[in-house]
């Protein structure tokens, strides 16, 4: 049976790389180095509780660099706990990315994908410098990167997946990403297909965006399209 599809392109940081635990990791790092992460109990899903609710305050203001964007939310996340970070340990912080380890399954799965004949491609809320890093992580080839940094602006925002479109032309083209957020919702908008990798075992709320299908992982997925 023929594939279903020509192009994949994926989310990169919570599709592919466990965005937790980087983020997490990274700052309690920085924070342990101050002296100051059991003084303030600090924990990862506290941290990740409130940068969750920071990172996209600081995307929606003027544009700024992914890694202006890591620094800057780890200093409001510093300063809302307790701690005032100094600008050097937020600039670590944002460094960190190319740090960020993938999911288990995500390297073998893309290669899986490559095997039968996908073109795959990533479009991410990241600098150029940044996602070079990343892909260090990867041995599957990727044809299409759409950044934040060529396109300047943050998903949800519609231009990463305008600039896909137009660079993947006629070929049939699924899109594939944890987040209903920043990836699923403009799909829908944009009627691209797009299948929500539900790696945290979320539950779907009125008024969310509807995947065309819902898979716990990348492996999950390589499955899913091997069954179409």
């Amino acid at each position: 049976m023929p594939a279903p599809y020509d192009s994949i392109t994926f989310d990169c940081y919570g599709t592919l790389i466990d965005w937790r635990r980087g983020i997490s990791r990274a700052f309690l790092d920085e924070a342990s180095a101050a002296g100051v992460a059991d003084e303030l109990e600090l924990d990862a899903e506290r941290v990740l509780g409130i940068y969750h609710e920071v990172e996209p305050q600081v995307q929606a203001e003027s544009f700024r660099s992914y890694r202006a964007v890591l620094a800057e939310t780890a200093l409001r996340v510093a300063e809302f706990v307790g701690w005032e970070m100094d600008a050097a340990a937020a600039e670590r912080f944002a460094a960190s990315v190319p740090g960020w380890p993938p999911f288990a399954d995500t390297d073998v799965a893309l290669q899986r994908l490559a095997s039968a004949g996908y073109t795959l491609g990533i479009l991410s809320n990241v600098d150029d410098d940044l996602l070079a890093g990343t892909l260090q992580h990867f041995s599957a080839p990727f044809e299409l990167i759409v950044t934040a940094e060529q396109v300047r602006s943050y998903k949800p925002g519609h231009a990463h997946f305008e600039a896909a479109r137009e660079r993947i032309g006629g070929r049939r083209w699924l899109h594939a990403a944890q987040s209903l957020f920043h990836d699923i919702r403009p799909c829908n908008e944009l009627n691209i297909p797009a299948v929500w990798v539900n790696r945290l075992d979320e539950t779907r709320a009125p008024g969310d965006p509807t995947p065309l299908h819902t898979v716990p992982s990348l492996a999950a997925l390589a499955d899913w399209l091997e069954s179409q």
